[in-house]
């Protein structure tokens, strides 16, 4: 296979679109293959040095007359510059809006400085947020269109994705499923006492969410299932990750009166450690397009109680790998979580399964098959 110059622009903050795009690039690199990331902030997973690996930081423009900072063309002009003299072969965009779009403009840039029709090929990665919230807003839905149809491949990285792209905008371009994934070589279980002393959680169970603490991660719920489960059984609760619900999430902790048993751990890069000491994982998002999160802690062999929504149930197997219940039921998912709590042999199981699956989803196999779509990409006139 072709050693290929390949550049990834992607959001910098903590969530799942941003750690798999940094871990992809990452991947590639470790390949032999040359990868530069464009982002606002260095890709909060983007870690040490790598000679493979270039950064490029996006400086937006301050001006009085503009209200808004322009980060869009901003990145196409990054964007521009470095494919002309790096000799990109293909950007691979994360998000349609804006990355494929400032790709988009990019390409448009250099029409009178590539003697190909192109300098490079685009490739679109849809995630979720893209089509779901911004897509879903008719102000933007031809410009998400359009950034869908203008790249030369798109990727979904769940069915549920690719489903609800095809059902909202009814695009040209061929949606191909390519779905996240999760290093089992850093993601094990390998549990240590000092991790629950620095804690100060002594035997009890642990239960754990990580996210960006969004709306549709319900952390209300998770605390209202937490507070139910704590009534029954003796556990502490890992929240992982900030955002716009944490206030609110706190306010309800303290009115609960369980502030001595939840964890508020802010947004962490090293989460293997947490996952090693957890018992159940918590997602009762109201949708996710794939649920990386959730993934990561299989392969740490944490069994998950989530919702029956979104991409969960393409890799989630109810009373297998935890258990799938509808958006909202919390009285469903205390039930779910108590019993994996309560039954150790059921819960070895669960844990043990959760591993297996997780190597169906091993880096290596789906950065191949994003290594052999680029190449169909190239190879296309």
């Amino acid at each position: 296979m072709r050693k290929m110059k390949i550049g990834i622009s992607c959001h910098h903050t903590y969530g799942g679109s941003g750690a798999i795009a940094t871990e992809l690039g990452k991947a590639l690199a470790e390949k032999g293959h040359t990868v530069h990331f464009f982002s606002q902030a260095a890709p909060f997973r983007l870690g040490t040095f790598s000679r493979n690996i270039f950064y490029h930081e996006v400086e937006v423009m301050h001006y009085p007359l503009f209200d808004t900072p322009y980060y869009t063309l901003a990145l196409a002009s990054k964007i521009a510059e470095v494919a002309f003299y790096e000799k990109l072969d293909v950007l691979h965009a994360h998000y349609a809006i804006p990355h494929a779009l400032s790709a988009m403009l990019a390409i448009q840039m250099l029409e009178d400085k590539c003697s190909e029709s192109k300098c490079f090929k685009l490739a679109t990665t849809l995630h979720g947020t893209d089509i779901t919230v911004v897509g879903a807003d008719r102000g933007m839905q031809d410009v998400v269109r359009l950034a869908i149809n203008k790249s030369d491949g798109v990727t979904a990285v769940s069915g549920y994705l690719k489903d609800e792209t095809v059902r909202m905008f009814r695009p040209k371009k061929e949606i191909t499923v390519i779905p996240n994934f999760v290093d089992t070589s850093l993601f094990f279980r390998s549990p240590q006492q000092e991790i629950r002393t620095q804690l100060g959680v002594k035997d009890e169970k642990i239960i754990i969410h990580i996210s960006n603490f969004r709306p549709v991660k319900c952390i209300g719920d998770i605390i209202r299932i937490f507070f139910a489960l704590s009534q029954q059984t003796g556990a502490t609760l890992l929240l992982v990750g900030d955002g716009p619900e944490r206030s609110e999430a706190e306010t309800l902790v303290r009115q609960f009166g369980i502030v001595d048993r939840v964890r508020f751990l802010g947004k962490l890069v090293d989460i293997v450690p947490l996952l090693s000491i957890a018992d159940v994982m918590l997602m009762p998002s109201n949708v996710e397009s794939f649920g990386l999160a959730a993934l990561e802690a299989m392969a740490c062999g944490v069994p998950v109680v989530a919702t029956l929504a979104g991409g969960f149930p393409e890799f989630i197997v109810p009373g297998r790998h935890g258990y799938l219940l509808a958006p909202g039921d919390i009285e469903g998912m205390t039930e779910k979580a108590l019993l994996l709590l309560s039954d150790h042999d059921h819960w070895l199981d669960s844990s043990e399964a959760c591993v297996q699956q997780a190597k169906r989803y091993e880096t290596a196999l789906l950065v191949e098959q994003y290594e052999k779509y680029y190449e169909r990409l190239l190879d296309e006139e």
